[in-house]
């Protein structure tokens, strides 16, 4: 079952990790995706699958960051902003994007699931 208050925490992670510690991504994820099967307290499946709905988000969130950036914020660069940039990032990003939400998922859903495991433990 989904916990949408640790999902909401491990997604706003999620983009604050891929936004500010680009070159830290991978250490990042592992943390955000621990925490957000800690934060879930449901066990190893319910860790695991919250923090992959987590990452999944967060990959959906930065791609359409990535793309209103593509396409206004290069409105002054010429070639790259309008209909063209919108259409280049679309066209290029889609495979970036598939990519991204299968490894964001992936990472912070193995360290969520131990998360998680920790987490129910302490409870008993």
């Amino acid at each position: 079952m989904t916990k949408w208050k640790a999902v909401f925490i491990g997604f706003i992670l999620a983009v604050i990790v891929k936004a500010f510690f680009a070159h830290y991504e991978f250490v990042g994820l592992l943390i955000v995706g621990f925490i957000t099967g800690y934060i879930a307290h449901s066990g190893f499946f319910g860790g695991l699958w919250n923090a992959a709905v987590a990452g999944a988000f967060g990959t959906i969130v930065c791609a359409i960051l990535f793309i209103i950036l593509a396409t206004f914020g290069g409105a002054m660069i010429g070639m790259f902003g309008g209909l063209t940039g919108f259409t280049i990032s679309g066209i290029s990003g889609l495979t970036a994007v598939i990519s991204d939400l299968i490894y964001y998922a992936i990472v912070m859903g193995i360290t969520g699931a131990i998360g998680g495991a920790i987490a129910s433990k302490d409870r008993n």
